[in-house]
């Protein structure tokens, strides 16, 4: 199994800037690609961006050149440090990690998700 904690969300003013984290722990042999969604009131859950093994990252439109994703491996963590903020950036954050874990004489892939960080940009 494999628990994702983040932590980082908050209430910031517009313009303003604030960094998520995301920690992966358990029997966790590889991860993949390493990813953050977010979900306004009303909506459905959106992509926002995507680190891989190898270190491509790619966003969706509204968020580029705001926002960068990365990654610590050694940490098994992935970063969002969000700059410029909006109020359209309201939402809850996700992240999810995709990779392989341990289990009994075998490795199975998994794909988990934390469990929601608030960020609310307002003035």
């Amino acid at each position: 199994q494999v628990l994702l904690v983040e932590s980082g969300g908050g209430l910031v003013q517009p313009g303003g800037s604030l960094r998520l984290s995301c920690a992966a722990s358990g029997s966790i042999f590889s991860i993949n690609s390493m990813g953050w969604y977010r979900q306004a009131p009303g909506k459905q859950r959106e992509w926002v961006a995507t680190v891989t093994s190898g270190g491509s990252t790619t966003y969706t439109d509204s968020v580029e050149g705001r926002f960068t994703i990365s990654r610590d491996n050694a940490k098994n963590t992935v970063y969002l440090q969000m700059i410029s903020l909006k109020p359209e950036d309201t939402a809850v954050y996700y992240c999810n990690v995709k990779g392989a874990y341990r289990g009994i004489g075998v490795l199975r892939d998994f794909s988990s998700w934390g469990q929601g960080t608030q960020v609310t940009v307002s003035s």
